[in-house]
């Protein structure tokens, strides 16, 4: 089996996701061509073609796109580095 890695575009894709509240469904993400970093305005883009976002711009997380963004923000945080306690 090949060895997994996330490229860039996959780790700006996973960046964007970890953006969305999940504690509700009421609340999206609106990524603005004008001001956002390039790199967040294509990764809305492909999110969107992926069918995890309702919009090229983001808008709010599809069913599966909710799913993708639970992965992707309990990823990040079993990777941050743990807190030192005393």
């Amino acid at each position: 089996m090949a060895q997994a890695h996330f490229s860039g575009e996959l780790l700006e894709e996973l960046n964007l996701l970890c953006l969305f509240n999940l504690d509700t469904t009421h609340e999206g993400l609106k990524v603005h061509a004008g001001s956002a970093a390039t790199g967040a305005v294509a990764a809305a883009s492909r999110l969107h073609a992926k069918g995890l976002v309702t919009q090229a711009d983001a808008g709010y997380l599809t069913p599966r796109g909710r799913e993708a963004a639970i992965h992707a923000q309990e990823l990040a945080g079993l990777l941050a580095p743990a807190e030192l306690t005393t």
